[in-house]
């Protein structure tokens, strides 16, 4: 932070110390009932010539295996001036961003802020530094081997709504595109959260109208700039590069503004939000990204816990695989504060993330929660342990930890999500706020008093986690040969001292449920598909190679050794360079179920404890998944 600021705004914020600094260790193996496996190990997940595609309700990469995504939004600084709307002051910081995304927050991909207002400052005119800045950040995650999507983002439509002396503020369009609406004077009037504005604030609604009825033709230039941004992204990524990127989502939370005459939530998305996406999914082919889908977002209240209105393009009929169904959650009850009294529990958000699992379904696509998290500073910030570890419950597994054991069948697909968010300046901003020299924010994320990011920068420079590290850095299915058909995991995450234990291994294992111990765990079940690539789970900090266990009907293996074609369960790194790693299991079969155990409790256990949970888990998925 630098200059003489008259006055700087302070908010209060949480700084968790969590930071693991693990080295691989490779030890003995004990491996039993498979052959030998003939797969390669791939380099990386999508770095085959191919792009990441949708089909039969699943994101599939180039050698058939259904993908899993999890990640962070990336980053809040867009919403900001301080870098002029970009995610980082340099190409230097995103990889500083990226490396510790991979290595300490589990992501395998994230979705990418841009801003409208400052891709086009002038109407008419692209930024190309701009641009050439985002592109140059944005390829700093490719090559770190994590996939991105793009995300036009706006909230409350736009900061030039808002004066120097307001509460609140703003992001998304351009100055120009503000000053065409002669809007009135912004008020919120009594409100307590900046979500608000969305539905009290005149100027906002005004400006959403007009934006949705293409005003002044608000809509279709915003639409030749997405056009030329992509054309410019693709241009400016190496061909390699570019097969990592996902697709784009096209418009941040929409929201009417104000519906016309015996209109509501469900016909507005039907006459205007649907035909934007087409035209979006147009302007997306004509920039050459016709083999990437839309992550196309419904009414963002369509999903919410306190206000609620019908939709989810449910009169879209069956948008297929160039769109993905792209949602948002927010437990608004928990973050009020008095709408939900004490924390999350086991199975707290599994309706909400079936819900949108039925969706995609019946929209013939597969889904993404593209943000949901919980503010780590405020009144309500003790939630935050349970809020999170109940939404990544129900991101694996739509079955609650009590049950799933019982019920496993009835899990569904894991979905993807990304987290909101992951800044690493986060405490270290110096936001003029809406311009205002004597409203300087430092704090938190610098933007309408939130605080949500999961990672922040130490006296030294060093990422490092303001979560918990067992919550974040996940065991997940990144990359299943075949279909998924049941998934958990039990993260043992805390809640200050208090360990939370919502899935315990149940006592009729007694031979696994020793295995596991007080450990972490997870357990995969899918049905192999007829391609020859291993199915592939990332593998956290805290499962260092030394005291990692994996029981499979593949084999079973204690410390597994590094992959090869000849080792049904082995470890390689994560591809990017980052020191993350990845538990690789080779089939060689087609339609058969299998299941695979990987726990971090054991402490060398012998040849006759693995093998006697191995009996137990096939007596169990024998009368599971007979």
């Amino acid at each position: 932070m630098s200059g003489n600021h008259p006055t700087v705004v302070n908010m209060p914020n949480i700084r968790l110390r969590l930071l693991t600094v693990l080295v691989v260790l490779f030890g003995s193996l004990t491996v039993a009932g498979a052959g030998p496996a003939t797969a390669a190990v791939p380099n990386s997940l999508w770095f085959d010539g191919t792009a990441l595609t949708v089909s039969n309700g699943r994101f599939v990469d180039g050698q058939g295996r259904e993908v899993v995504l999890r990640g962070y939004n990336v980053s809040g600084e867009t919403k900001l001036d301080e870098n002029h709307g970009l995610p980082f002051a340099s190409v230097a910081d995103a990889k500083k961003s990226a490396t510790a995304l991979r290595a300490l927050g589990g992501g395998n991909s994230v979705r990418f802020l841009l801003s409208w207002a400052y891709a086009e400052p002038v109407r008419g005119q692209l930024d190309t530094a701009y641009l050439a800045a985002a592109t140059a950040q944005l390829g700093a995650f490719l090559d770190a081997g994590i996939r991105v999507y793009p995300d036009f983002h706006q909230d409350l439509y736009s900061r030039y709504l808002f004066d120097s002396d307001s509460w609140y503020t703003g992001d998304g369009a351009p100055q120009w595109a503000v000053d065409l609406g002669n809007y009135p004077d912004e008020s919120c009037g009594i409100c307590f959260l900046w979500g608000q504005n969305i539905t009290q604030n005149g100027a906002v609604k005004a400006a959403q109208y007009d934006f949705w009825h293409n005003a002044h033709g608000l809509q279709d230039s915003f639409l030749t700039t997405a056009q030329k941004t992509m054309a410019y992204i693709k241009q400016n990524l190496s061909a390699e590069q570019f097969t990592g990127v996902l697709g784009f989502d096209p418009y941040n939370e929409p929201y009417a503004g104000t519906y016309d005459s015996g209109q509501a939530s469900r016909t507005w998305e039907r006459d205007l939000l649907w035909p934007f996406y087409v035209k979006f999914r147009a302007r997306m082919d004509a920039a050459g990204w016709t083999d990437k889908p839309a992550f196309v977002e419904p009414n963002l209240f369509w999903n919410g816990n306190v206000s609620k209105e019908e939709g989810g393009l449910l009169d879209a009929g069956a948008i297929g695989s160039r769109y993905v169904f792209n949602t948002h959650f927010y437990d608004q009850k928990a973050i009020s504060g008095v709408l939900m009294w004490g924390n999350a529990s086991d199975g707290q958000y599994v309706s909400d993330f079936a819900t949108v699992r039925d969706r995609a379904s019946a929209l013939g696509t597969t889904a993404i929660v593209s943000e949901f998290g919980h503010p780590l500073n405020g009144s309500t910030a003790g939630k935050a342990p349970t809020v999170l570890k109940a939404m990544y419950q129900a991101l694996d597994s739509r079955v609650k930890g009590a049950n799933w054991w019982t019920t496993p069948a009835t899990s569904g697909p894991v979905l993807s999500g990304s987290q909101w968010q992951w800044d690493i300046h986060n405490g270290r901003h110096s936001e003029l706020m809406n311009g205002n020299p004597d409203k300087v924010l430092t704090t938190g994320d610098a933007w309408n008093d939130e605080d949500l990011s999961a990672v922040r920068l130490d006296d030294s420079g060093k990422a490092v986690l303001r979560q918990d590290a067992r919550l974040l850095d996940r065991v997940y299915p990144s990359a299943t040969s075949g279909s998924t058909l049941a998934f958990t995991y039990e993260d043992r995450s805390r809640d200050g001292s208090t360990t939370l234990t919502w899935n315990p291994v149940p006592s009729s294992l007694p031979n696994v449920s020793s295995l596991v111990g007080s450990g972490q765990y997870s357990l995969l079940v899918w049905r192999s598909g007829s391609g020859s690539a291993p199915t592939e789970l990332h593998l956290p900090a805290s499962f260092p190679n030394a005291s990692t266990t994996v029981v499979s009907d593949l084999g079973t293996a204690y410390a597994p050794p590094a992959y090869t074609s000849a080792t049904p369960v082995g470890t390689t790194a994560e591809p990017g360079g980052t020191g993350s790693r990845r538990l690789l299991l080779t089939d060689t079969d087609s339609a058969t179920p299998h299941y695979a155990l990987v726990t971090n409790g054991a402490a060398s256990p012998s040849a006759t404890v693995l093998n006697a949970a191995k009996s137990e888990l096939a007596a169990w998925m024998a009368s599971k998944f007979a």
